[in-house]
């Protein structure tokens, strides 16, 4: 009984030394994350001032995680964080920015942003989504914070220096790849909207799962998003769209019902009708494929939106055909069609952003035909003459859009694939097409046959134009001055000078 009693309490003295020590190397580490010059300059003002500081939110949750630095650095005050913001730019000799509508002030130091804020709790009114704001302790302020992994804190004060203060587990969550708020997700989300958006981006970003009360919250006050303005919704919406593999953000979107709030025609895409047994494949989750297949060949944000609106105008053109099965005609010029009031409504610009998207969605289909059929030179000088120098993006999203699970069908469109792009370079490099314009003007038609603006110059001009497509002539000024004079005498035209 006696050496029992002696195991267990070596037993139990073993575990306790075992658990110091993994606390202390746990400890060693979480000083090694603090080794920026930075910190100590901060730690020093710090214990002069009797302030508390402490790092907090991403910077680590990124280091705990091992992700690359962003060069931008939060850092919690208990206290003003302007006062010593302000403390620290005159210590540093660099000048800080205050904003003092949010209690907040930055400087930038050694190439970083170092970003300061008081402890704040906060409350919400019923009626209001704005908080009421008061000083709070280090517990107040971690209460507040959207998600457990970005509540964790690292001390900077010399009593405690590289502690990690994790009071709702944050360092777990990150272990098994969730997403958590910490404390009531229906009160966070009711209270704040937006973290609805921002749990599904972190949950894209870092290939978690969002844990099931927290999923649960978002559907139950999905309603809620409708406070928040669309600025701030297609901020975060963008941010899931460059996420590595998009989809899993959509996916998130679509099953809590978000997704027909703020982007309904996206969701419309969704489900497969079916008649006379033939049904057509479901055009959401093509979408949500061709984006992700996108993802993997270009961080373009614009490129991966002309991904998700290639086919956005496919349920209103949608019809079935006794012969063929669906059709959906005219899907491209459609949706082309409706780019600039989707950009608006997103209050996505309404610039060269906005027509390159509108461009490759008009012209998605274009490089899909002609690897079907034969390839001729004329169809790839028009191709190139239309897409000019976004025809490289065309190509990527026309490669994206390849979906098909028939491992035949793939591999023989991906060949044909080839195939055009090899013709596109082969016809660039000789006739060069890309941003063309004809050799011959408008005002050399009307001094070469001595006429004002009108018909016969519109129609000569396209002449020249479809001849040098077609490949009747080369795309240079002597041929294209010939073939004008023939077509003006054509015309009853004379030519001024022979």
């Amino acid at each position: 009984m006696a050496d029992e009693r002696s195991i267990r309490c070596f037993y139990m003295l073993f575990c306790i030394l075992h658990i110091k020590g993994i606390l202390s190397k746990f400890a060693e580490q979480m000083k090694e994350h603090l080794q920026l010059p930075i910190f100590e300059e901060l730690s020093n003002l710090a214990h002069e001032h009797r302030v508390d500081i402490y790092v907090i939110g991403g910077y680590v949750r990124d280091r705990l995680m091992n992700r690359s630095f962003k060069n931008d650095i939060d850092i919690l005050v208990l206290g003003s964080g302007i006062d010593f913001a302000e403390k620290v730019g005159d210590h540093l000799k660099t000048k800080v920015s205050v904003f003092r509508n949010f209690g907040t002030a930055m400087l930038r130091y050694d190439h970083i942003d170092v970003e300061f804020v008081g402890a704040r709790r906060e409350s919400y009114r019923k009626d209001s989504r704005k908080p009421i704001v008061e000083d709070g302790t280090l517990a107040d302020d971690q209460k507040r914070r959207d998600f457990t992994i970005n509540a964790m804190a690292l001390s900077l004060n010399k009593n405690n220096y590289g502690e990690l203060l994790d009071p709702f587990n944050g360092i777990k969550d990150i272990q098994i790849r969730t997403i958590r708020t910490p404390l009531d997700p229906q009160e966070t989300f009711s209270d704040d909207p937006l973290r609805m958006m921002r749990a599904i981006r972190f949950a894209t970003q870092l290939k978690f799962k969002i844990d099931s009360a927290t999923f649960n919250a978002i559907k139950a006050q999905k309603e809620r998003i409708k406070i928040i303005s669309r600025e701030r919704i297609t901020d975060e919406l963008n941010k899931i769209i460059l996420a590595d593999k998009p989809s899993i953000g959509f996916n998130y979107l679509f099953d809590t019902g978000l997704l027909p709030l703020i982007f309904p025609l996206m969701s419309q895409l969704f489900g497969v009708e079916m008649i006379n047994g033939k049904g057509h494949k479901d055009n959401f989750y093509h979408t949500l494929e061709v984006l992700d297949n996108i993802a993997e060949l270009s961080d373009d944000l614009w490129l991966r939106w002309a991904a998700i609106l290639h086919d956005i105008a496919k349920p209103a053109t949608k019809r079935f055909d006794k012969k063929v099965g669906w059709t959906f005609h005219g899907h491209e010029d459609k949706g082309a069609r409706m780019v600039p009031k989707i950009f608006a409504d997103l209050k996505l610009p309404l610039n060269d952003k906005m027509k390159f998207v509108q461009k490759l969605v008009l012209l998605h289909l274009r490089p899909i035909v002609l690897a079907q059929d034969i390839v001729t030179d004329s169809a790839v000088r028009r191709l190139l003459y239309e897409a000019g120098d976004d025809i490289d993006g065309l190509m990527k999203l026309c490669h994206a859009d390849v979906t098909t699970k028939n491992e035949y069908k793939r591999k023989k469109y991906r060949e044909n694939f080839e195939l055009v792009k090899q013709k596109l370079k082969d016809v660039e490099e000789r006739d060069q097409m890309r941003n063309w314009q004809p050799p011959i003007s408008g005002d050399d038609i009307m001094k070469a046959f001595g006429i004002p603006p009108g018909r016969e110059v519109g129609l000569i001009k396209k002449a020249i134009r479809e001849a040098i497509l077609e490949g009747d002539i080369k795309n240079n000024r002597e041929e294209a001055l010939h073939f004008m004079k023939q077509k003006g005498k054509e015309l009853g035209l004379t030519a001024l000078h022979s």
